[in-house]
């Protein structure tokens, strides 16, 4: 095989960001991807995208786990079990990965989290963390990233509005708790559904400050800086777990992708399965990848760039099969390759109203709706409450669907006459909101090869040792019990609360979100972190990786915003820098 300047492993939103920006330098770029070639046009044609059973209920954009998966246990000394049937969490598999069926939702972090152990010790004082959690800083700032995210807006059409710009109040209605931007939203925030309206008056009445969530579903027509166009949402509500046949939502497959087609240096190769990045005798520098290919055969790829953009944990994965950084041990608390595993930490309120209230939950948008930031990040004051983190808090009506989308009051039967009248009243008649909580990182929760199972390739799966802790459902308890008051302010015939106990621990069977974070953290200390601040290994110096398995810690928002800006930032390290001598970015 031909040697490229560049490989790139997996092609979800940060693959295609990095191939974009490295073939704009003038390099050869091939991307390998493990999964089918997808693309709105078959996968999102209209009338059969719109169907729920083949694409949610039996995961038709998602991970085969029959030929991969992953093994799961809640401490060291478990035996370990597969995870076989999707439920849990929602791996996406094929071009476009996890972007082409998220929901659109498109935050920016907040500059306290990327600085999260300097913050709280400075505000609470150095005891205040847990000796276990292993919080540590990211290494690069909100200020250095904001150009970033606001080019990752612009490329995804982002709909939104900005409540503070270039220091200056633009918009009072937006969040009053974002940090300074250096230009608004490319596209006005989306029509607010009836149920987002109820939130937003009744958040108002208690004392809240409700907002527009930033939303990569197009509100008008739009053309991104790349010249690749979008359609305005229609609120068809087949968002999430879809391609969208409209062309509005954001997707590496829409506003990516029509780009790259069009330079010689790109090369997109699908049905790729990558075994390993190679290295030379030195271990110091990789040689390329070798994959098996669409027909199974065995390829090695040289290139004088590996870029690691697989999804969240799958980095570690990659990285340790690779033998790239060493691996993490708990017992002692050294190495680092799959340590500072988090997930996300969730919650949901549910208002059932009398018949007649018509909130009419079919019409959605998968990023659209109106949150709340009061209990989100350090924006309250933790100091008398004993926990580490927060949680936005948001009305996201995405779409009730036939099958998933009928919740019924508490008490109701599972099944028969009375269940069949409870959806019957409540299907029109029912809202929910969600308390979208942070997991924070500890020493007893990582990633290792598991010893025993095996994937298709013969290579051992992905092993999580991962439970929930305290600090996280006390934090996730003290948001819900205060945003309760949104739905009793209301005034629905019953209101239902979903909140974990303390005690409590994973169920696979039940959906969570699929926002992992950790595993290749980046930071600014080798003994902690596997990458530098500009996303490069510290051991292997041609090796990148970006996705939000980069993240040293679990956030409160979505992953996507800050896993593309991070893309962006390492793209810029690579062309102005490493491009022009080659080697470390930082020193060790």
């Amino acid at each position: 095989m031909a040697p490229v300047d560049v490989v790139i492993v997996g092609f979800g939103w940060t693959g295609a960001i990095m191939a974009k920006e490295l073939t704009e330098a003038g390099l050869n770029v091939v991307a390998l991807e493990r999964g089918a070639y997808r693309d709105t046009y078959p996968d999102g044609a209209y009338p059969k995208t719109i169907d729920e059973l083949t694409y949610v209920q039996r995961w038709k954009l998602f991970q085969n786990i029959s030929k991969s998966s992953f093994t799961f246990r809640q401490k060291t000394g478990d035996a370990a079990l597969p995870y076989r049937q999707i439920a849990m969490f929602k791996p996406g598999e094929g071009v476009g990965g996890a972007g082409l069926h998220w929901s659109g939702c498109h935050w920016r972090i907040l500059p306290e989290e990327m600085r999260m152990r300097s913050h709280y010790e400075e505000r609470y004082g150095k005891n205040f963390i847990p000796k276990d959690m292993t919080l540590q800083d990211w290494g690069v700032t909100y200020e250095e990233l904001e150009p970033h995210f606001d080019r990752a807006e612009k490329m995804m059409g982002t709909s939104g509005v900005a409540y503070r710009v270039n220091g200056a109040v633009a918009d009072a209605s937006g969040n009053p708790f974002e940090a300074n931007r250096s230009s608004g939203f490319p596209l006005p925030a989306q029509k607010e559904q009836y149920q987002s309206a109820l939130f937003r008056r009744a958040a108002q009445d208690v004392g809240f400050h409700p907002f527009a969530l930033p939303s990569a579903n197009a509100s008008r027509p739009y053309t991104n800086p790349y010249g690749c166009q979008m359609g305005p949402c229609t609120f068809c509500g087949y968002c999430s777990g879809y391609a969208c046949y409209n062309y509005s939502k954001a997707s590496p497959n829409v506003n990516i992708l029509p780009a790259l087609r069009q330079t010689k240096h790109f090369e997109l190769r699908a049905n790729s399965n990558v075994l390993r990045i190679d290295l030379d005798s030195t271990k110091k520098k990789a040689t390329g990848v070798t994959y098996i290919d669409a027909h199974g055969d065995t390829v090695h790829q040289p290139a004088n760039i590996v870029v690691a953009s697989t999804f969240a944990y799958n980095n570690a994965h990659l990285f340790l099969v690779s033998g790239i950084g060493k691996p993490y041990d708990p017992a002692s608390g050294t190495g680092v390759v799959g340590r500072n595993i988090a997930f996300q930490m969730m919650s949901t309120v549910t208002a059932f109203f009398a018949p007649g209230k018509n909130i009419n939950g079919f019409l959605g948008a998968g990023g659209n709706g109106v949150a709340i930031d009061d209990f989100n990040g350090d924006h309250f004051d933790h100091g008398p409450l004993g926990f580490v983190g927060g949680s936005p808090v948001w009305s996201n009506p995405a779409g009730a669907k036939p099958i998933g989308g009928i919740p019924v009051p508490p008490g109701t039967p599972k099944w028969g006459r009375q269940w069949k009248s409870a959806v019957k009243d409540s299907f029109l008649n029912t809202m929910s909101y969600d308390v979208h909580g942070a997991n924070m990182v500890y020493r007893d929760v990582y990633v290792d090869l598991d010893p025993t199972y095996t994937d298709a390739f013969g290579q051992p799966l992905l092993r999580f040792t991962f439970d929930w802790k305290d600090n996280d459902i006390r934090m996730s308890r003290y948001v819900t019990s205060q945003v309760e008051k949104i739905a009793h302010a209301m005034n629905p015939r019953t209101v239902s609360v979903s909140v974990k106990q303390i005690g409590d621990h994973p169920d696979l069977r039940n959906y969570q979100t699929t926002h992992w974070a950790g595993g290749v953290a980046m930071g600014q200390d080798p003994h902690t972190s596997v990458l530098n601040r500009y996303l490069q290994s510290w051991d292997v110096h041609n090796v990148f990786a970006v996705g939000s398995g980069v993240f040293p810690q679990g956030i409160g928002y979505n992953p996507t915003g800050a896993a593309a800006a991070l893309a962006y930032w390492s793209a810029k390290a690579i062309r102005e820098q490493y491009l022009k001598n080659p080697g470390p970015l930082v020193d060790a």
